[in-house]
């Protein structure tokens, strides 16, 4: 059985040496070669080689986890993303089909499927037959990295828990991320993004006064779970860089999203001040510290709206002399305190004021005499229409097999010597199986046919 070669050796090279290597591989049928040049890195031309030592074996799904080896693929990562074979509808990941714009459909034009899995490889396999079993085993023991996001206890039943995983490759980094952690007495149950910001008093801590819980309108903790897995895979890379040693890192999302309301947590353990009481929560402003005014005010237009804040009293004499009408420069309002009495008046007459104006304007003039301001921005406003979204990169066009060109989420940070790339879109079912079974794992032609003729791939 051949091994990934170049990749595997890379990981013993430390250092400036870990820059200069060359990935060895392919990506959809492409060579995935070329030293990084930093002025190519941008628009995604040369493949970063920042993590080109790592390979992963994906078994993840979703945003919750998928989002996470994106990361880690963007910065070079071979990214081996392993799926059920099927022609239909996926199991697992249900964001793998979808719709385009011009009314296609199918199993490979699902939008954020793209989006979560660019620069990836992409495999099947059946982890249900014994000859899956025994090819996902061979794969781990290639592999630097294995990734999922499987509920809490699918790993053991497939035959591949911790105590497996590291009999076949004690050199392993084994990273599960689910709602509530493998262990514990809410082990067993499932999840996703919204029960998570549920269970973790983020939605009861959000909405406005005197309303219902309003959570996000979105999966945040998707979005968060996937930063902090990123991160946990990298945390176990050096740790082994430094002992030579594998190891499991077990992720619950739920505890990471309690981490996010330690301040709100505190104040009612600590003061005696619980979220809800009379005028909170508010989500439009911020708790600690108070500023008044501070929150999100309509302006002339539809469904338009400005951001506004006074840190201090400085910033709110500045407000007041942009306002200019009698009520702003009232003295009794130049102190905290003052404001503070009188916070709902104060946001009901700015209101008035931001409403006679574009939010542009209001940002323009505001922003000028140095008072925090934002315009709320639409989706158009940032990607199409604002130059630091083109400047950062933030949404570069890729390629995919099947959709064509399209744009993607980009990272909004950027490495000097070894950033970010991203130029391919998301793997086609199985488009990367001749490579990863034959080239990778050593089997001929005839082996992998006769794979796919049993449906193993």
């Amino acid at each position: 059985m051949r091994t990934g070669g170049a990749i595997r050796d890379i990981s013993r090279v430390s250092g400036a040496n870990n820059q200069t290597q060359r990935i060895q591989g392919k990506r959809g049928g492409r060579e995935m070669t070329g030293a990084v040049s930093t002025s190519d890195t941008a628009v995604g031309s040369v493949r970063s080689t920042a993590l080109s030592h790592v390979r992963i074996c994906d078994l993840t799904g979703l945003l919750a986890g998928a989002g996470a080896t994106r990361f880690l693929a963007a910065f070079g990562a071979q990214v081996i993303r392993v799926e059920e074979p099927l022609t239909d509808k996926p199991r697992w990941d249900f964001l793998r089909g979808g719709r385009t714009p011009d009314g296609r459909q199918g199993i490979n034009l699902g939008g954020n499927f793209n989006n979560h899995n660019v620069e990836k490889l992409g495999v099947t396999l059946d982890l249900k037959s014994e000859r899956g079993k025994e090819l996902l085993s061979q794969l781990i023991e290639v592999s630097d990295v294995v990734t999922e996001n499987f509920s809490a206890h699918v790993m053991e039943r497939l035959g591949f828990g911790w105590d497996r995983l590291h009999e076949i490759n004690d050199r392993i980094i084994y990273v599960s991320n689910s709602g509530f952690g493998k262990t514990g007495p809410y082990s067993n149950f499932k999840s996703v993004g919204q029960v998570v910001q549920a269970c973790s008093g983020l939605s009861f801590n959000s909405g406005l006064p005197d309303m219902p819980p309003a959570g996000w309108g979105f999966a945040y903790m998707d979005h968060l779970g996937a930063y902090l897995m990123a991160t946990a895979v990298l945390s176990g890379l050096v740790a082994r860089n430094r002992t030579g040693k594998g190891q499991w890192i077990d992720f619950a999302c739920v505890e990471a999203g309690i981490g996010l309301a330690g301040p709100e947590l505190l104040d009612a353990i600590v003061n005696g001040r619980p979220m809800r009481r009379n005028g909170r929560p508010n989500s439009n402003t911020e708790n600690f510290p108070s500023m008044v005014p501070h929150g999100v005010y309509a302006a002339a237009g539809d469904d338009s709206w400005v951001a506004i804040a006074c840190r201090d009293d400085d910033d709110w004499h500045r407000l007041a002399e942009i306002v200019g009408e009698s009520w702003a420069l009232d003295p009794q309002l130049t102190t905290f305190a003052g404001r503070q009495a009188r916070r709902e008046d104060i946001d009901r007459r700015l209101e008035e004021w931001t409403t006679r104006q574009e939010r542009s304007k209001t940002e323009d003039v505001l922003r000028k005499a140095g008072v925090p301001v934002a315009q709320v921005a639409m989706p158009e406003d940032r990607i199409e229409h604002d130059p630091r979204t083109s400047e950062w990169n933030l949404w570069p066009k890729v390629h995919h097999e099947e959709i064509g060109d399209t744009r993607v989420e980009g990272i909004p940070i950027h490495l000097s010597e070894t950033d970010w790339s991203i130029a391919h879109g998301g793997p086609c079912l199985g488009a990367d199986n001749d490579y990863v079974y034959g080239e990778l794992l050593g089997l001929c032609d005839d082996e992998i046919a006769e794979l796919r003729a049993q449906g193993v791939i």
